[in-house]
This record gives C-alpha cells, sequence and structure tokens, in this order.
C-alpha cells in the first residue's frame, strides 16, 4: 500500500482514510460517559460448540528486537484458541484486554471519528472461556495461525478465529509487537507501536524488509514453542498455567495459515520460507517480500474487497503469475478493505449510535452479517480441503449460497 500505509491507523482503510480524518473529533468534543458509552457484540460462531482461549507471553532470546534496539530478546503475545468442553462456568475473553482497550480509546480510535468515551472497547467479548478444558475428542487437531495488520491487533481476527476454533481446529493469533498500537502484557503492561510516521517512499522500502523478516521471524518461533508445548513444556514467559488437555492435541503435520493485510502477506511469505505450513490465505493485503516474485507451490487463496483486483495491485499479478500449486481468488462485492477483520461488525454497530462514522468508506455496502457468513464459509472451505482432506464445490463454482462472492480465473 505504500509508504503512506504505515501512518493509516488501525481501523482507517485505505480508501477511507482521508474522510476518517476529516471528521475526527474537535479537540473540545465532549465524551459520553462510561456508562453512556456505546458497546458492541462479535457474532457467535455458526457452530455450537464451546470454545476456551489462553494468552501466552512468549520471549524470543535468540535475537534482539529490530523495533526497539535496547532489549536484547524479542517478547509477543499470543492467543491460543481451541475447541473446549466443561466451559460454562468459566468467564468469557475479552476481544481486547482492559489497559490496550483503554489506550485504543485514548491514542487510536480518534481516526475512526471516534472521541475517547465515546465507545466502551474493553466491554466487547468474545465467545471463548478463559482456560477452559480442551475438548480432546478428534484430537489432535489441525493448527492454523493467525497474523493482523500492519498496526492492528490479534484482537481483530476474533470473530473469524472463533469460527474455526468451534469447528475444531487449533489457532494461534499472533501479536508482532510495536507494529500494533497497541499490545499488552501480563501485568498490564502495553507496549505501543514504533512505526515511524508518513515515512518516504525510500524510508518504507528499507522499513518493509525489517517488518516482513520480523513477522517471518516471530512466526517460525511460534511454530518452535507450539512443538515444545505439544511435548509439554510450558513456553508461557511466566509459567502460567495451560489449560488441560493442550499437550499432545496439535496436528503440526497439518498447519495453515492466515491473516488480513499485512498479515495475509505474512501467510503468503512464510508459505515459501518454512515447510512446515500447508497452505495458507491472504485476506486483502498488498503481497510483500521475495514470495511476490518467487510466488508459491503449496495451496494459497487471496481474498479481495471489491476494489482489488490483480490490476490494480501489481504484487498479486507477480505472485499469482509465478504461484503453481492450487490457487484461487474469492472476489467479496460490496466489501472494503477492512471488512475482512472485526471492524465488520463492529463499526456498524457503532454507527448507529455516532452516524459520523464512514461506513460503506471503511467497511463497504455489503450486509454485515452477509459479508461475515461467506468469509467464514470460504476460509473454513480452505482449510477444510487443504488440511483435513474435505472436498467442497465452493470453489468450483458460483455458490447460489453466497452470491457476493466471485470466483476469479
Amino acid at each position: 500500500m505504500g509508504a503512506a500505509a504505515v501512518a493509516v491507523t488501525l481501523l482507517a482503510a485505505p480508501a477511507a482514510a482521508t474522510e476518517a480524518a476529516a471528521q475526527k473529533p474537535a479537540p473540545g468534543s465532549t465524551a459520553r460517559t462510561a456508562a453512556a458509552a456505546v458497546k458492541m457484540s462479535l457474532p457467535a460462531p455458526t457452530v455450537r460448540r464451546p470454545v476456551g482461549t489462553v494468552p501466552l507471553h512468549l520471549i524470543d532470546r535468540s535475537r534482539s528486537d529490530s523495533l526497539a534496539p535496547s532489549k536484547p530478546y524479542r517478547e509477543l503475545m499470543v492467543s491460543i484458541w481451541y475447541p473446549a468442553r466443561k466451559a460454562d462456568r468459566l468467564p468469557l475473553a475479552p476481544q481486547m484486554p482492559p489497559h490496550a482497550a483503554a489506550d485504543f480509546d485514548r491514542n487510536t480510535a480518534a481516526d475512526l471519528g471516534v472521541a475517547p468515551g465515546q465507545v466502551n472497547w474493553a466491554a466487547t467479548m468474545s465467545h471463548a472461556r478463559v482456560g477452559a478444558p480442551l475438548d480432546r475428542g478428534a484430537a489432535p487437531l489441525p493448527v492454523v495461525l493467525y497474523s493482523p495488520g500492519l498496526d492492528g491487533p490479534r484482537a481483530l481476527g476474533t470473530a473469524l478465529i472463533e469460527e474455526l476454533a468451534a469447528r475444531g481446529y487449533i489457532v494461534v493469533s499472533v501479536d508482532h509487537t510495536y507494529q500494533p498500537d497497541q499490545v499488552e502484557f501480563p501485568g498490564g503492561r502495553v507496549e505501543r507501536g514504533r512505526l515511524p510516521q508518513d515515512p518516504s517512499e525510500e524510508e518504507w522500502d528499507k522499513l518493509v524488509k525489517v517488518l516482513v523478516s520480523t513477522r517471518v521471524a516471530d512466526l517460525r518461533f511460534v511454530l518452535n514453542e507450539l512443538a515444545r508445548m505439544d511435548r509439554g513444556h510450558n513456553p508461557d514467559a511466566g509459567g502460567r498455567a495451560l489449560p488441560a488437555g493442550l499437550r499432545g492435541a496439535l496436528d503440526l503435520s497439518r498447519t495453515g495459515m492466515f491473516g488480513h493485510s499485512f498479515g495475509g502477506a505474512m501467510a503468503a511469505q512464510l508459505l515459501a520460507d518454512d515447510r512446515r505450513l500447508d497452505a495458507g490465505i491472504n485476506l486483502d493485503g498488498n503481497l510483500y517480500g521475495p514470495v511476490v516474485q518467487s510466488g508459491v507451490t503449496k495451496p494459497f487463496m487471496q481474498v479481495a474487497g471489491e476494489t482489488t483486483t490483480r490490476e490494480s495491485v501489481p504484487s498479486w499479478k507477480t505472485f499469482w503469475d509465478r504461484s503453481s500449486g492450487w490457487k484461487r481468488e474469492a472476489r467479496f462485492i460490496g466489501t472494503q478493505h477492512l471488512s475482512f477483520c472485526d471492524a465488520q461488525a463492529m463499526l456498524p454497530q457503532i454507527a448507529k449510535e455516532l452516524p459520523n462514522i464512514p461506513v460503506a468508506e471503511t467497511v463497504g455496502t455489503i450486509d454485515p452479517d452477509r459479508s461475515i457468513a461467506a468469509q467464514r464459509a470460504y476460509v473454513t472451505a480452505f482449510f477444510d480441503l487443504h488440511l483435513r482432506g474435505r472436498h467442497t464445490h465452493l470453489f468450483d463454482r458460483p455458490s447460489s449460497r453466497y452470491p457476493e462472492v466471485k470466483l476469479i480465473p
């Protein structure tokens, strides 16, 4: 998306950045009281099966942090999501942890036209129970990694992640520290993003190489830690207890990845770089890194917003032409860039109370429920096909059930 993409904050889609910025609240605008703040909900998984989740604090002492040179190590926060049992009495996990939500409210929400205090970001809950025992009925289970957009948190992939977990996948979402606007660590410590604002094209070209290599190293480290955890090691830096049943439940011989925006680009790059990854999905992201020129030989799906095409995004065409494995491109009519994260569900809810929110420019004109249902169907079908060997007709011909999805030859 070029140098300007770094300056576009978490929920300002490229097409809507100018309008969203123009509608920022005035410095003296009055925030709502906490009781009156808008609250949102996320759609429940379509499968009535309990989901569990647990956060992990991981420290990679084998490398320093390129975005925090004073640290001789790299630290990450990840969440593991999985099918669960005996979960009803355990607390629901928030979509966004409380200190990160507060920082988001103070420092990020204004780019949506939302004044501090107008939206209760901490009140949005997932449907997953914290620390619930894993349901080992079909274990070991295939594993899927999730990487968010460049300055976005892992929290914004919750609706798709929970759907996969309810359908029997172990999903691991990753925050790439100092790239998101905020990452919350144990004890309430929040590390803020350190990406430069408005870099020049030359600065962006140098930066993107660092960001790609850092994310790929993050994801490979996470795969290493998952393998150790599956053998019985607890990788959490604080030694916090892992859910019962997690040991031995991961089938790392069946591993996929998906990501939104920059995270989708990393799905392509990791698929090319790491033999442990079997299949990948890019949710409307420009592609970066050596994989643009090399392509991939393993299954890959490009999910496109309505205006994203191989003609408008040169990296897509080059990558497509040079990829020799199973490949599909699915275009979702009526969507925008941020339709492919939780913003699709959240922003229309906010707009009912705060009509200045540029919904159409940010998440498109598609009905949010239709968009999320179609995304869940195609993402699940892709991993079912390539990690479980379950055939589907969704990729063979247009679907009468999801007419808003166009398969592009």
